[in-house]
């Protein structure tokens, strides 16, 4: 089959799986898949550029995921003055101070030369430094959280439009990947794998159990939205004088108003990136990094710098996962450390990438919309399955009971099937690399 026409016809085919949702279910429901599915194509597209460009096995998606969903609170909730006052100052210069700790050692490390004075040197400044900080640091932390913890016990944010924390969070995921890259890069595919996994793990705990950070797990709520809200539009006269018109009800008008305005905003993040993506796939840069991920002994050995161009890769790769990230959260309008699971946030996009095509960015973002789909609808259609295979049991019996308890598990029983099926009637996904 031609190639264009086979990519137009799974595109159509995610489109009309779309809209049945909306004819046999709900709008919103449709909607709402809609919205996290580009939401999940950009994840995509983020991981990607690291596996399909480069052969980066990054296992910590969900870290950099987090790290975007935290830069919406840092940047769109209003400032807690009262813990401010309280404990602000000591908070920052604990944490300047910390840094300098580390800058320090890391230029004794280097400045020095190799012996046992270095070491002892090096041992000093960073046990010194450690109870130094948290002499500072830690009853400013305690001022901080002692303010009105049920309600607020943080920092709050900069008070900043919403939207300014997309590019925010994109901006602190490549901080971290810097900073990870910068450690873990030179380290073999299988042992990269765990360190970025340990890695957001550690970026996990710390949004956990820092509470005048984030709140921790009890959660920032309340984030602004970039869209109106929907009690706003029930109560503009016009707007409902026009979806009575249209003999919609306001309240479920609203509601898809709503979401379609998310959508039109998600749609036009997505397809940026993805241009920008599709240009730097097909530039000199790109086939470099094809080469790169292809034989990096030969790349090596025509002069080009491997170790720096995987970090270019890395940090441009997570950068575009922190993006998603903070727009999952402006769609959530909540901040929940404890929503961020390996199976959704890792697992879950690769399975998004290997199943829509590695190394092609258009078979990221198919894999994107086709995988969330299933993810969301396997459940009802996997109850509405077993309820038919059910229906000679009686209504009793332990079989039929245990067969319908067990309608959750199909999901993940559907992602492996899904993903073995790809990878034995079409190995690159499908839509494969060119």
């Amino acid at each position: 089959m031609n190639p264009v026409l086979k990519n137009t016809a799974l595109f159509a085919l995610v489109a009309a799986l779309i809209i049945a949702t909306g004819v046999m279910q709900s709008w919103n429901t449709a909607l709402l898949i809609l919205n996290m599915g580009l939401i999940s194509a950009i994840m995509a597209l983020g991981v990607n550029l690291q596996w399909g460009f480069a052969g980066l096995f990054n296992v910590g998606v969900m870290g950099f995921v987090a790290l975007g969903g935290l830069a919406a609170v840092l940047v769109s909730m209003p400032p807690t003055t009262e813990a401010w006052a309280a404990g602000g100052a000591r908070v920052l210069v604990g944490l300047a101070s910390g840094a300098a700790v580390i800058i320090a050692a890391g230029f004794a490390l280097k400045s020095l030369p190799k012996s046992r004075m270095r070491t002892l040197v090096v041992l000093v400044i960073l046990v010194g430094g450690f109870f130094a900080f948290r002499w500072v640091f830690d009853p400013g932390v305690q001022a901080v959280e002692a303010v009105n913890p049920a309600g607020t016990g943080y920092l709050g944010g900069m008070g900043l439009p919403i939207l300014l924390a997309w590019p925010v969070g994109g901006l602190l995921a490549a901080g971290a990947a810097w900073i990870i890259g910068k450690a873990a890069l030179g380290l073999r595919s299988d042992y990269l794998a765990i360190a970025t996994l340990g890695i957001a793990e550690i970026i996990l705990a710390v949004l956990k159990n820092e509470d005048w950070l984030a709140r921790g797990v009890k959660n920032v709520n309340g984030l602004p939205r970039p869209v109106p809200y929907e009690v706003d539009l029930q109560n503009d006269p016009g707007f409902v004088e026009r979806v009575a018109g249209l003999g919609l009800d306001p309240v479920t008008a609203s509601s898809l108003t709503v979401k379609l305005g998310y959508s039109l905003l998600f749609a036009a993040v997505l397809i940026l990136i993805l241009a920008l993506a599709q240009l730097a796939l097909n530039s000199p840069w790109g086939r470099m990094m094809r080469a790169i991920r292809d034989n990096e002994v030969a790349a090596e050995a025509m002069g080009k710098d491997v170790k720096t161009r995987h970090l270019q890769i890395f940090i441009l790769g997570s950068a575009v996962c922190g993006i998603a990230g903070a727009m999952m959260t402006t769609l959530d309008g909540q901040l929940t450390p404890t929503s961020y699971q390996p199976l959704r946030f890792t697992f879950l996009i690769w399975v998004m990438v290997i199943v829509g095509g590695s190394g092609n960015n258009l078979g990221a973002v198919l894999g994107g919309f086709l995988i969330w789909f299933f993810w969301v609808q396997v459940e009802p259609m996997g109850l509405w399955l077993m309820q038919v295979i059910t229906t000679p049991l009686a209504d009793g019996s332990a079989l039929k009971l245990h067969l319908l308890d067990s309608v959750a598990h199909m999901r993940l029983l559907t992602m492996g099937l899904i993903l073995l099926l790809v990878l034995r009637f079409s190995p690159r996904g499908l839509i494969p690399e060119r």
